[in-house]
């Protein structure tokens, strides 16, 4: 697969695409987790971070590699959107999870 992308030059096209996906899909993932979790999910993204830093380096595919780094610095990009979400909610950009007391 790797030698079809390369070959045809299209290695940098599918790793712009995947990353427009990865930073797409975090997103909405923000807005939810703050939903439900408030800002207290945080150390998630900080473990899933850590770990496709991990995986990064340990994946000898240089596409893989790439893109691992790339959920990796997204995971870490959103620990502060959750703390941002926090604010927006707060601001009432967004709506309140009426379960939660803890605003």
């Amino acid at each position: 697969m790797e030698h079809f992308l390369s070959q045809w030059h299209l290695s940098g096209l599918i790793i712009g695409l995947a990353t427009f996906l990865i930073i797409g899909l975090f997103h909405p993932v923000v807005i939810k987790c703050e939903y439900y979790f408030g800002t207290r999910c945080w150390w998630w993204f900080l473990v899933l971070g850590i770990a496709m830093c991990g995986v990064s380096v340990w994946i000898d595919s240089m596409m893989w590699s790439i893109l691992a780094g790339v959920v990796a610095f997204s995971s870490f990009w959103t620990i502060k959107e959750i703390f941002d979400q926090r604010k927006r909610v707060l601001r009432g950009w967004f709506p309140r999870n009426p379960r939660r007391h803890d605003y």
